[in-house]
């Protein structure tokens, strides 16, 4: 497996793009592990109205770059195929926020995969901000065919 991605490949195995991509790079991609970061950029769109005068990144946010991450981790144990199925979060279980995170902040993204079949996979995320322990929980991901979930839905896209 790869051990490191850059953003532009990020993009080309996640079905994300800015404004909403929370993972800068990959730093280790291994089968059961991966590690990435994002920079809490002052310009973030979302930091000029959560909180008004004191911006902190929302921790819905930072739930959304642990999924972003696992389901890179996914997709490559995946293979090729990859891009036949929609990788969509499920259920986050507890959730704990140690500390906020705020503009110009590093955070990296730590992943351990528990378990992955066919149609789910369970993650342990752990959030460092500047390398300070600062979020952790467990989620599950589903593992849906595209045209299953897609065709489901077409006529309320």
């Amino acid at each position: 497996m790869d051990k490191t991605l850059s953003r532009e490949e990020i993009k080309q195995i996640i079905p994300y793009q800015e404004p909403f991509l929370f993972v800068d790079r990959v730093t280790l991609l291994e089968k059961n592990r991966i590690v990435a970061e994002k920079d809490i950029s002052k310009d973030e769109e979302y930091l000029k109205g959560h909180f008004v005068d004191f911006p902190i990144m929302p921790g819905a946010l930072i739930v959304e770059g642990l999924g972003q991450t696992a389901t890179i981790l996914i997709r490559k144990n995946i293979g090729e195929s990859h891009k036949n199925y929609d990788i969509l979060a499920y259920k986050i279980k507890d959730a704990v926020f140690k500390s906020p995170t705020f503009p110009s902040d590093i955070i990296r993204y730590e992943i351990d995969l528990v378990m992955q079949d066919e149609r789910i996979a369970i993650c342990r995320g752990k959030v460092f901000t500047n390398n300070v322990l600062s979020a952790e929980g467990m989620m599950m991901l589903a593992i849906v065919l595209k045209t299953d979930f897609r065709g489901k839905y077409a006529e309320r896209k």
